[in-house]
């Protein structure tokens, strides 16, 4: 049995896709358990291959009653409290990075610059194990009640410094909806009243806030098709990446060569006035961000629209705006 930790978010898992799908070709016959945050159950299931999710909401000890693992591999982090949680259920051999701290010398060394997708391909094929970076894609559910076509606005990131004002978000929706965008603004239950305050300020109505009305399957049935997202830096870009929906993503202040999509995708475009200092303080965005302006914006999206076709329309239902 093999187990993998990744107890972090949903950009977080979306990027460790390629190497769980490369743990699960290299091991076809062994079970493969996940220890990774509960509520991304949903995420679990598109990616596939994974045998058993074990609810990690966090790095601590596992609730972990079954048999010793063969193997454990921590997608987690560099250590050393990753590496004991793993090495706790007592593995018959551990896949990680190097860290004299935790006892393990066996494994790459770190690199804090690397891109997150690149750092786990390299920790496996240091151990023999080669993975495709490229092999980012999620299953597609089928759209059933969700609207097809939809422009996505995601104003919301875990923490405020990362994230873009909502009065220039607001402006970008206005704009949008202006030349033919059915724009619906996304978000988690505490975004709610975010989401609302944007849609108040773009002249749309109280049915085009989808924030805390959609699951994590709905978002990422919403992303996967969808007409293009703009949002910032947070777990949602990741699924438009991996559905190759059409999106401009606002860094800031972690560098797009860290966690951006491939750079070689048409359908993205990325944003980023980085490296810049500060802009820690609570509601302060990061000034990375901060010097991306409402011009920038659209101009991305007038990128990626000549490079990336259009989706046939939308339908529309009841609460989705239509012009």
């Amino acid at each position: 049995m093999i187990l993998v930790l990744r107890a972090l978010g949903v950009g977080d898992l979306a990027t460790a896709v390629p190497a769980l799908r490369a743990l699960r070709t290299a091991h076809p016959d062994q079970e493969l358990t996940l220890a990774a945050p509960g509520w991304l159950a949903p995420l679990v299931e598109l990616i596939g291959g994974v045998d058993r999710l074990v609810d990690a909401p966090g790095l601590g000890p596992l609730h972990w009653s079954g048999p010793a693992p063969d193997l454990a591999v921590n997608l987690h982090g560099r250590g050393p409290q990753s590496h004991h949680t793993l090495t706790a259920t007592r593995p018959g051999r551990l896949l990680a990075f190097a860290n004299t701290d935790a006892g393990h010398h066996d494994g790459p060394p770190w690199r804090p610059d690397e891109h997150e997708v690149d750092r786990w391909c390299r920790l496996l094929a240091w151990y023999g194990i080669p993975a495709d970076r490229t092999d980012l894609a999620l299953t597609r559910p089928p759209v059933g009640a969700l609207p097809a076509g939809a422009t996505i606005v995601h104003p919301g990131a875990k923490a405020p410094h990362r994230r873009w004002p909502p009065e220039r978000f607001a402006t970008v929706a206005r704009h949008l909806t202006s030349t033919g965008h059915r724009v619906v603004v996304t978000g988690n239950a505490a975004e709610v009243p975010l989401a609302r305050h944007v849609a108040r300020l773009a002249g749309l109505p109280e049915r085009a806030v989808l924030a805390g009305r959609t699951d994590l399957h709905d978002l990422a049935t919403l992303v996967a098709h969808a007409r293009l997202l703009v949002s910032g830096d947070t777990g949602i870009a990741h699924l438009a990446t991996a559905y190759r929906t059409p999106s401009v993503v606002l860094f800031g202040p972690a560098s797009p060569a860290q966690w951006g999509p491939p750079p070689d995708r048409p359908c993205h475009d990325v944003l980023w006035r980085g490296p810049c200092d500060g802009g820690r303080a609570d509601g302060v965005p990061h000034p990375a961000l901060a010097a991306l302006d409402v011009p920038d914006v659209l101009a991305a999206v007038e990128r990626v629209e000549r490079r990336a076709p259009v989706p046939a329309p939308a339908r529309s239902p009841e609460w989705l705006p239509v012009g």
